[in-house]
């Protein structure tokens, strides 16, 4: 059906939002948050949003492959699909489950447009902030009607942010002791791209997780490798992962690494 502007894209997700996401929003009864696995939770929430922003894609790309994180948990298909698909999307309905159920606003509602490996659009809808991040590759990243800038940033001490709790406190090479990541993607990449820290580590790398973010990154300066250095591929699950606000600051945080855990 041809090319949906950027902006309804955005509007399908803070349409989907607002009818079921915010409602539910420290209003969660009990019987509405599930395990998937011990301490990976999933709301009603999460499921329904993902059925209507899954339904709506379909009516506008027929032909693209729907990488949804909650089809996926039912069957791992469409992620094994991906691969070898031209066109597909990622679907995060909820990014940051456990800070939704616990009341924290730090979640997100996330979007990618990918052709082949590449990244070419997405959307990040921060529901309780009220912000809603997009970037298109070549074209920039924003914050609503603001183009991000390239920040000015120091490279002699890069911030950094982890997502494995057990590295809190602890440092790459001479760097700052590494902080805890704000627990969602959604608001992770955001953050890096807008010069609230320098880098990000993660040891967990699924592809509606970092997609979105790592194209928002790039357009804002930065970029997102592997240990070894490595450009980010959506197609693969291949971890741990590094998101960077500048290649100088990726090549240093790089040899500080040098292997060691995340």
């Amino acid at each position: 059906m041809g090319h949906v502007q950027t902006d309804e894209v955005l509007n399908l997700l803070q349409e989907v939002s607002e009818a079921v996401i915010e409602p539910r929003f420290r209003a969660l009864a009990d019987s509405e948050v599930m395990e998937k696995n011990p301490g990976d939770l999933v709301t009603v929430a999460d499921r329904e949003a993902e059925v209507e922003i899954t339904r709506r894609l379909t009516a506008a790309y027929p032909d693209a492959l729907l990488v949804g994180e909650e089809a996926v948990s039912a069957d791992s298909a469409a992620l094994h699909a991906a691969g070898d698909a031209d066109h597909w999307f990622t679907i995060d309905p909820v990014d940051g489950t456990r800070n939704f159920v616990h009341g924290s606003q730090d979640y997100a509602v996330m979007v990618a447009e990918l052709r082949g490996r590449e990244v070419v659009r997405s959307w990040i809808w921060q529901p309780e902030h009220k912000l809603a991040y997009v970037a298109e590759r070549g074209a920039g990243a924003w914050c609503g009607d603001r183009r991000l800038e390239i920040p000015t940033r120091d490279e002699q001490n890069p911030r950094g942010r982890t997502s494995r709790r057990a590295r809190v406190g602890t440092a790459l090479g001479d760097f700052s002791p590494l902080e805890l990541t704000w627990a969602s993607c959604g608001i992770d990449y955001p953050k890096l791209a807008e010069n609230a820290c320098d880098y990000v580590l993660y040891g967990s790398v699924m592809p509606w997780d970092h997609a979105p973010g790592s194209l928002l990154v790039a357009e804002a300066g930065g970029v997102t490798t592997y240990d070894d250095g490595a450009t980010y591929d959506p197609t693969t699950t291949r971890s741990p992962l590094l998101a960077s606000g500048s290649q100088a600051i990726s090549a240093d945080v790089l040899s500080a690494w040098d292997g060691a855990p995340v």
